[in-house]
């Protein structure tokens, strides 16, 4: 029996290139994409708030199994499916691959408080941010 896949899009420190990965250890790569929304520093690693009025924010989609989505979970401070006292959350959203198909994706997106003053408003972690 097949396990079940996931696409997941990341936008930060998971990217390739990112101090974060090696976590992505056995996720298949599928496509860079964008996303709407805004994103912050928040200290060594992005926040993304999903906000239709934002702006494009550049990742990367990877499809893995349920072991590996509990893992990405627990490394983002979600665990058990409980939102309360998390910085984040995984929520389903509309990634656009660059060659313009559209998919559905888990995002981490933060919870927390932000500061407008660091804002990445290039839209790319890895070239503003990391």
């Amino acid at each position: 029996m097949q396990k079940p896949r996931h696409l997941v899009f990341v936008y930060g420190t998971l990217r390739r290139g990112g101090s974060n990965h090696f976590r992505m250890a056995g996720a298949e790569f599928v496509a860079t994409g964008s996303i709407i929304g805004r994103m912050y520093r928040i200290d060594w690693y992005p926040g993304l708030i999903l906000d239709p009025s934002g702006y494009e924010i550049q990742g990367e989609i990877y499809q893995l199994d349920d072991e590996l989505l509990a893992a990405l979970d627990l490394f983002e401070g979600i665990s058990a499916g409980e939102v309360e006292g998390s910085e984040y959350r995984r929520v389903v959203t509309e990634v656009v691959q660059h060659d313009s198909q559209v998919v559905s994706a888990f995002v981490w997106e933060w919870l927390g408080m932000v500061d407008e003053s660091q804002r990445i408003s290039n839209g790319d972690w890895l070239k503003d941010g990391e």
